[in-house]
């Protein structure tokens, strides 16, 4: 089988994750071309892929994808550029063909998302968004012991993304934190988390409920916010995300309560079970805290090179990725639903309709 040819679309802070994940599945995929709107970083991208593959390929450099798809034979893209931009490019590359897989989030508005799931029907492609965290393996065995009813009736779960986001993270990239291209802490930095939640807790929404501020950093959107989630089953979740911890992050984690369960899940990309308690006496916490692995090296943690090699997979065996479009819809309609409840001062039930952040701006 030939290898899928693929290009990089964005090639800013995360993007080094997909160069990892690229040379991680090396046998089944190859990079041909980078491109940012910054000739230098795509020129960079393209010196880091050669050095970390140990060979000298050719990668063709652009600052502009559609001329990119003019001179290139690619298969597949990866958008990894400002979250803003993400649709039209996403939509643009779908209807040339292409295969896409887009960082998080998907969207910044419910109509964007549909489109793009609309349009990776109408051209046969795949749609892939990275939530890499459901990879990890801690989540994968937590996601099996819901499956496997080991919980019993779900009571509650709790996200807390308690981090630190300085000014200087936000004037380093002036797009971060507006509500044209960003959002705030929930959409940027807690959005894994929501999605690790929503995943765990049955997925179909009831009703959101939020309070959100903008309280140290001088930014458009939130840097505080909590949300009250009640799933249709009944379980609710309730989720805490700041910007603002001082001097720096202090926990990302997920905890999930149940009838006959307790889990939590921790370390610095929910990669380390802390507790494991389950009453069927399947397994010991003890035994299964010994299993634990080390931490990644940053909070984008172990997920890409699996994300990717199932994107590789449902383009091969021409089935949906784990995390398709309609999947990677839900945790960004959970926080467009936590903003419209913050300008409307009231829940907000689902299905929701259209909401965008835009319409936050004042």
């Amino acid at each position: 089988m030939k290898k899928i040819r693929m290009a990089i679309i964005g090639c800013g802070r995360i993007s080094y994750k997909h160069v990892e994940a690229i040379i991680q599945n090396k046998d089944e995929i190859e990079l041909v071309a980078v491109c940012d709107v910054i000739e230098a970083n795509a020129t960079a991208k393209k010196d880091e892929y050669i050095e970390k593959i140990g060979k000298d390929v050719e990668i063709k450099v652009y600052t502009d994808y559609k001329e990119m798809f003019k001179k290139v034979d690619i298969d597949m893209v990866s958008i990894a550029t400002e979250s803003g931009y993400h649709p039209g490019i996403a939509i643009y590359c779908m209807n040339k063909g292409k295969h896409v897989l887009v960082e998080k989030p998907m969207a910044l508005s419910i109509q964007d998302a549909d489109r793009m799931i609309e349009c990776a029907n109408k051209n046969n492609v795949k749609l892939c968004v990275s939530h890499q965290n459901r990879f990890n393996e801690p989540i994968q065995k937590l996601r099996a012991a819901v499956d496997d009813n080991r919980f019993g009736k779900l009571v509650n779960g709790t996200a807390r993304i308690l981090w630190n986001r300085n000014m200087g993270y936000y004037t380093q990239a002036p797009w971060r934190g507006t509500w044209q291209l960003d959002g705030g802490t929930l959409m940027n930095q807690c959005i894994h988390n929501i999605d690790l939640l929503q995943w765990m807790m049955g997925g179909d929404v009831d009703t959101v409920y939020a309070q959100c501020g903008t309280f140290l950093r001088d930014i458009e959107a939130e840097d505080f916010g909590a949300i009250i989630i009640r799933f249709k089953n009944g379980a609710i979740g309730v989720v805490e995300g700041s910007a603002c911890v001082y001097p720096k992050n202090l926990e990302e984690t997920l905890s999930i309560f149940g009838e006959n369960g307790t889990v939590v899940i921790g370390g610095i990309a929910v990669n380390a079970i802390e507790t494991w308690r389950f009453g069927d006496n399947k397994d010991t916490e003890q035994e299964i805290l010994s299993q634990q692995k080390g931490d990644p090296d940053s909070v984008y943690g172990f997920g890409h090179t699996p994300l990717f090699k199932d994107m590789i997979d449902a383009i091969n065996t021409n089935r949906q990725p784990l995390i398709n479009g309609v999947e990677g819809k839900k945790g960004m309609s959970i926080i467009l639903a936590a903003y419209k409840s913050r300008l409307t001062g009231l829940p907000v039930k689902f299905p929701m309709g259209d909401f965008s952040t835009m319409q936050m701006k004042k």
